[in-house]
């Protein structure tokens, strides 16, 4: 399979060229199809395995085929995307930029620790795709910076990890503060009974994609071992 037979957007096979891609990855050609046909969607993948461009590239080719009817104020996002950390929320971004160099829509990344009046800025602009921490979206959704009203593709990345640093409450908090009507796709290399529990409230008939058998190494990933004696440690 190639990129050009998902049916992508033109300006997105562009950009996917351009980053040197030829063929899809697993997760990528299982999730891709999937998410296209507007299906709500829970996928096993690690990191390594090609998984933030399964669900950027279908949420970008949403955002082009898709424009809106009336303009939406500053700070109200079509697409969402909740990451657990900092560095995933920024990679995220990143990739969503490297994508949609060849269109006009605009990425934003909210994380803690970062300056308030930088990230402000950016909301006071028109924002397509939001990529945030549970905690600072929802800091700058009380102070009134972000509206969540029109989100129409809800994603949680990673979100055993987001379960183990204790964000549930902000994730059901957040759930709340979508429309009811959206997409949604759920990203988690492991599937424990509480992973499984929250997919159950706010996914609709999801189909299932695994990239690869559990507990094994992602084929993209290298590993090395460097034996080193006991004082050089």
């Amino acid at each position: 399979m190639t990129f050009s037979e998902l049916n992508l957007a033109p300006a997105l096979l562009q950009a996917i060229a351009t980053c040197g891609y030829e063929e899809p990855t697993p997760i990528q050609a299982q999730a891709i199809p999937a998410l296209l046909a507007g299906k709500d969607l829970i996928a096993s993948a690690q990191t390594g395995t090609g998984k933030t461009a399964a669900f950027v590239l279908p949420a970008l080719h949403r955002l082009l085929e898709n424009a809106p009817a009336t303009r939406r104020r500053p700070g109200t996002p079509r697409v969402l995307v909740l990451a657990p950390t900092r560095e995933l929320a920024q990679q995220v971004a990143d990739q969503a930029v490297q994508y949609a160099r060849q269109a006009r829509i605009a990425t934003v990344c909210l994380y803690g620790g970062a300056p308030y009046p930088v990230q402000n800025r950016q909301l006071s602009r028109q924002v397509d795709v939001l990529v945030a921490t549970p905690g600072r979206l929802l800091d700058h959704v009380e102070r009134g910076r972000v509206d969540l009203s029109q989100v129409e593709l809800l994603v949680l990345d990673e979100a055993d990890r987001m379960l183990d640093m204790g964000f549930i409450h902000d994730i059901k908090r957040v759930i709340k503060l979508v429309p009811k009507k959206r997409q949604n796709l759920l990203f988690s290399a492991t599937f424990s009974d509480e992973i499984r529990a929250l997919a159950g409230t706010f996914l609709i008939d999801p189909e299932y994609v695994e990239s690869e058998r559990r507990n094994t190494p992602p084929d993209l990933v290298k590993q090395y071992v460097y034996k080193v004696d006991r004082e050089r440690k």
